[in-house]
């Protein structure tokens, strides 16, 4: 699916102001209400847009510790101990990977003893072989999709129409 510079434009406005009225939007952007329904229609059916929901802290939620956990998996077990991860509240997302691993969450934890207690359960799992653990010291690029979104609208504006 390709995004144009104005879906590009609609985008980044949801981005930084993500409360506000899809009239204001039109509004802001000039263009009909239509028209950006339209748009934005488009964006949740191809995907592009998946999700309209607030993104929560889990250090506010009580789980300031986060760790990236590498997961080694027996041959032949990796559907198994993936859907294992979903059965533990602490990992946030989950990946197949390659490199040093099969799989790789995102975990969260109250502190360094639950950490431990999270990664217990995880060896425990059907299929684990053993684990990789990186604790988080700080964040240093917080989750951010608006300089993509802006790449992505000035690649559009160079395409030939």
């Amino acid at each position: 699916m390709a995004v144009d510079a104005l879906d590009a434009r609609i985008l980044r406005l949801l981005l930084e102001q993500p409360r506000t009225s899809v009239r204001e939007y039109a509004r802001l952007l000039g263009i009909a209400r239509g028209t950006l329904q339209a748009r934005l229609d488009r964006l949740e059916r191809d995907g592009v847009i998946t999700g309209t929901g607030p993104r929560l802290s889990p250090g506010a939620l009580g789980h300031p510790v986060l760790a990236f956990v590498h997961i080694e998996v027996t041959q032949g077990h990796l559907d198994t101990a993936a859907d294992g991860l979903g059965g533990v509240p602490e990992i946030i997302e989950a990946f197949s990977i390659t490199g040093g691993g099969d799989l790789m969450a995102r975990v969260v934890a109250r502190d360094a003893a639950h950490l431990e207690d999270v990664i217990q359960r995880l060896v425990q799992l059907p299929g684990v072989v053993r684990t990789r653990t990186e604790m988080v010291l700080r964040e240093r690029v917080p989750y951010r999709m608006v300089p993509l979104v802006d790449a992505v609208g000035r690649a559009a504006g160079r395409r030939p129409a």
